[in-house]
C-alpha cells in the first residue's frame, strides 16, 4: 500500500538481501523526490509525509461527499464530476505514483489493485464507490503509518535523552561546548538533575544516577570515582566530574539507537515470506478478476456492466492489505516494547525465533553468578614466598589478563596495597591458564588441567600437594588455582618448575537466578543448562542451589559448542545466554544468542541476538514472553486478515454484497490488525 510504504517502507517487493537496504531508504525516497522536505531527520519526514497524506484524505472525502450531495440534490453535471474528479485526484495520488514505481521495476503491487478497481467502478458508473474505495484506501494507509510510526519514535525519541552540550573544565573553568566538540579525556560537570551528555569515567564526587532510559533499572545506581557513567543517563542526587571515554557518534546510547533501528529493518521470517508471496498473490487476484469477467460475460452471456461491477468487487475483496501490513506493525511494536524494558531485540527474526524457545543453555559467572569474583584462599607452599609476596607475582601476571579471576586477583593485591611488579611476555591459555615472565622467572597460573597440558612430561615440584589443595577448595564451591615458577638456569632451557601456592576464589548467586529459572520454566522453557569452564565442584553446588537439568563444568569454549549442538538435536530451539566474549563461538551456534549488555558492552551488543541492557536476567523471561505474544498477535491477526477475505469473496459470489461493503470490510480489517499490533507497545509480561 502506498500509504504505508510512504512511512515505514514496509509492502515493498524485495528480496531478503535487498530488504535491508531497501527500508532503510527514507520516507522521500518512497514516495517522491517531489514529496521530499527539506530535512535529514527521519521523524520530520515522516511526520511531514503523514500530514501531506492527511490533507489529500481530507480532500478526497470533501470531493466523495460533494459529488454525492451534488447528485441527490440535482446539482450541475460539471459540479459533479469536478467533485468527484478531486476525490480520485487526491484519493488515488499515492496509489497510482507507488504503482508506476513498482511496474518499472518490473512489479505488481496492491495499490494498482486499488487504482484498477476504482477506475472500473467510475467506468461502469459508479463514481461514488470508487471514491470511498480511493478515501477507505488512503485513510488506512495513513492510519497504518501512525501506527508503526509510534513503535518507531518509541525508540527513536532516546536521542532527545541526549543532551546537545556539555560543561567541559578547561584551563580550571567551566566552559559549555557541543557534545560532538568534547574529545577523549576531557572532563565534564554534571549537577543535580542533569543529563549525562556523554559516556565515561567518574574522576571526582558521589552521586546516584538513573540508568532507566538506557538499560531498564528501575533503581538508580550509586556512582563514584572509577565507576562508568552512561551518555543519555539522569544524575540524581550529587555532582559529578567525569573523564570522557567515548565520543557522542560512539556513546553506549548512541550504539543502542543505531542498533535499535537497524533491527526494525530487519524482516521477520514472516514478513519475508510475505514480500515472496505479494506478488504471486496480486497477479492471482488479476487473474481471478479477468476470470470473474470473461465467463459470466463471453462464455455465460451475462449483462456486461454487473459482470464488471462484480469483479471489480472481488479485487477489492480479495486484496491482501491486511496481511502485509499485519506482520511489521506487530513486530516494529515489539522491538519498542522490548526497548522499553531494556531488552534489546537486534531484528525481526529474533522475536520470531524467541518465541520457539524450549532450552536454555547459561554460562555461570556473570549471568547466574554476580560475576564480581573476589579472592578468598591465599596460600603460599612450605617452601616458597609469603602469602602476600606470593599475592603480588600472581598480580603481576594477571594485570595483563581481562579474565574475571585476574581482575579479582588485581583487587586483592591492591588492597592490600602491595608492590606489583613489571611482568612480560604475556600469553593466556583459554579456559585453562595463563603465564608470563616475571623478574626473570616464568610464573604459570593455571587450574590443573593447564598443568595436564601446557607443560605435560615435566617434572613440577609440589604438584601432587598442590593439586590436592585445590580440589579440597573446590569441594567448598571454590575456584582454585596453581602458581607455579619456571626457573631457566642457563637462560635457554628450562630446566626446574615448582609449585609456589594456590589461589581460590569464590563469586556470589545472582540475587533474581532462581526466580529467573521458575520463570523460564512457566514460560515453557524445558531444560535449563549451565555450560561453564569453572570446575565440577563449583558449578554442581551452584546448579543445586538453582535447580538446574544439567552441568557441564570444565569446559573449553569449543567443547561449549558440542553442548550446544547436542541440545539442538533434543530440541526445538536453543538459547544461550553468556558474556559474548569467551563464550562467543556458542553465542553463535546457538538459535537465539543472549548477551548481558552491561549498558552497552561492545562485545554483547555485536555478537548476541538479543542484549539484556542492564546485566539483568530476571528481564530474560520478558523477552521470551514478549516474543511468544507477538507471536500469537502475528496468528491472529493473519486469521482476521484472511478471514475477512474469505468471508467477503463468499459473500459475493452468493449474494452479491455491493463494492461499498467490501471497501469497509477490506480496508476495516486492515486498520483492525494495524491496532493490534500497535497494543504490544503496552505489553508488560
Amino acid at each position: 500500500m502506498a500509504p504505508a510504504d510512504g512511512v515505514t517502507g514496509v509492502g515493498t517487493d524485495a528480496s531478503d538481501e535487498g530488504a535491508d537496504a531497501e527500508t532503510d531508504t527514507s520516507v522521500a525516497d518512497a514516495v517522491g523526490d517531489e514529496d521530499s522536505p527539506d530535512s535529514d531527520d527521519p521523524d520530520v519526514v515522516d511526520r511531514t509525509v503523514l500530514r501531506r497524506q492527511a490533507a489529500f484524505v481530507a480532500l478526497t472525502f470533501l470531493g466523495m461527499v460533494a459529488g454525492l450531495v451534488g447528485g441527490w440534490v440535482d446539482a450541475s453535471a460539471t459540479f459533479v464530476r469536478w467533485s468527484y474528479g478531486v476525490a480520485y485526484v487526491f484519493g488515488g495520488w499515492y496509489g497510482l505514483k507507488e504503482s508506476v514505481r513498482a511496474l518499472r521495476e518490473p512489479a505488481v503491487e496492491i495499490d494498482l489493485l486499488m487504482v484498477l478497481a476504482a477506475t472500473g467502478a467510475l467506468y461502469i458508473g459508479a463514481p461514488f464507490e470508487g471514491a470511498l474505495l480511493l478515501f477507505l484506501f488512503s485513510l488506512s494507509g495513513v492510519l497504518e503509518g501512525y501506527a508503526i510510526g509510534r513503535s518507531r519514535t518509541a525508540i527513536r525519541s532516546l536521542m532527545e535523552m541526549r543532551p546537545e552540550s556539555a560543561r567541559v573544565l578547561r584551563n580550571g573553568e567551566e566552559t559549555t561546548v557541543h557534545i560532538d566538540d568534547v574529545e577523549i579525556g576531557d572532563v565534564f560537570v554534571v549537577r543535580p538533575g542533569d543529563r549525562l551528555p556523554l559516556d565515561g569515567v567518574v574522576v571526582d564526587g558521589e552521586s546516584s544516577v538513573d540508568q532507566s532510559s538506557l538499560t531498564g533499572e528501575s533503581v538508580p545506581v550509586s556512582k563514584e570515582p572509577g565507576d562508568d557513567v552512561f551518555g543519555g543517563t539522569i544524575n540524581e542526587t550529587g555532582s559529578l566530574e567525569v573523564r570522557v571515554t567515548r565520543e557522542s557518534d560512539d556513546s553506549a546510547i548512541a550504539r543502542l539507537i543505531h542498533l535499535v533501528e537497524k533491527a526494525q529493518n530487519k524482516r521477520a521470517p514472516t514478513q519475508q515470506l510475505i514480500d515472496r508471496f505479494e506478488q504471486p498473490y496480486v497477479l492471482s487476484v488479476f487473474a481471478m478478476t479477468a476470470v470473474a469477467i470473461v465467463i459470466p460475460f463471453v462464455v455465460l452471456d451475462h449483462a456486461f456492466d454487473p459482470t464488471f461491477y462484480r469483479a471489480m468487487t472481488l479485487m477489492v475483496a480479495a486484496s491482501p492489505c491486511a496481511v502485509i501490513i499485519s506482520t511489521p506493525a506487530a513486530v516494529l511494536s515489539a522491538i519498542a516494547a522490548g526497548g522499553r524494558r531494556g531488552v534489546l531485540f537486534k531484528g525481526g527474526e529474533h522475536i520470531e525465533t524467541a518465541g520457539d524457545v524450549d532450552a536454555v543453555a547459561f554460562d555461570k559467572t556473570g549471568t547466574l553468578t554476580e560475576g564480581s569474583t573476589r579472592l578468598t584462599d591465599i596460600s603460599a607452599s612450605t617452601s616458597g614466598p609469603t602469602d602476600d609476596e606470593l599475592l603480588g607475582i600472581a598480580a603481576a601476571v594477571q594485570s595483563r589478563s581481562e579474565h574475571h579471576l585476574a581482575e579479582a586477583t588485581v583487587a586483592a593485591a591492591e588492597a592490600r596495597d602491595l608492590s606489583i611488579p613489571d611482568a612480560t611476555g604475556f600469553e593466556a591459555v583459554v579456559g585453562k591458564g595463563v603465564h608470563a615472565n616475571v623478574g626473570g622467572d616464568t610464573i604459570h597460573i593455571g587450574n590443573p588441567r593447564y598443568f595436564e597440558t601446557v607443560t605435560a612430561g615435566r617434572k613440577i615440584a609440589g604438584l601432587g600437594a598442590g593439586t590436592d589443595r585445590v580440589r579440597e577448595l573446590e569441594a567448598d564451591g571454590k575456584t582454585g588455582v596453581l602458581v607455579v615458577r619456571e626457573t631457566d638456569d642457563n637462560g635457554d632451557t628450562p630446566t626446574d618448575l615448582m609449585v609456589l601456592g594456590w589461589l581460590a576464589f569464590t563469586d556470589t548467586i545472582r540475587e533474581n537466578a532462581a526466580a529467573t529459572i521458575r520463570k523460564l520454566r512457566e514460560e515453557g522453557v524445558e531444560t535449563v543448562v549451565m555450560l561453564t569452564g569453572d570446575n565440577e565442584r563449583v558449578a554442581r553446588s551452584i546448579a543445586d542451589q538453582l535447580g538446574l537439568d544439567e552441568v557441564h563444568a570444565g569446559l573449553l569454549p569449543e567443547e561449549k559448542v558440542d553442548h550446544i549442538e547436542a541440545l539442538q538435536e533434543r530440541h526445538e530451539a536453543v538459547a544461550m545466554v553468556g558474556d559474548g566474549v569467551n563464550d562467543a563461538p556458542a553465542l553463535a551456534t546457538a538459535d537465539i544468542s543472549v548477551g548481558m549488555g552491561g549498558a552497552g558492552t561492545d562485545v554483547a551488543l555485536e555478537t548476541a541476538d538479543i542484549v539484556l541492557m542492564s546485566d539483568d536476567i530476571g528481564t530474560l523471561p520478558y523477552a521470551f514472553s514478549l516474543s511468544r505474544e507477538t507471536r500469537k498477535t502475528l496468528y491472529v491477526n493473519f486469521a482476521i486478515a484472511f478471514g475477512a477475505i474469505l468471508i467477503m469473496i463468499a459473500a459475493i459470489l452468493a449474494a452479491g454484497i455491493p463494492l461499498p461493503l467490501a471497501v469497509i470490510g477490506h480496508e476495516g480489517s486492515t486498520v483492525l490488525v494495524s491496532l493490534i499490533g500497535l497494543r504490544l507497545l503496552r505489553f508488560e509480561g
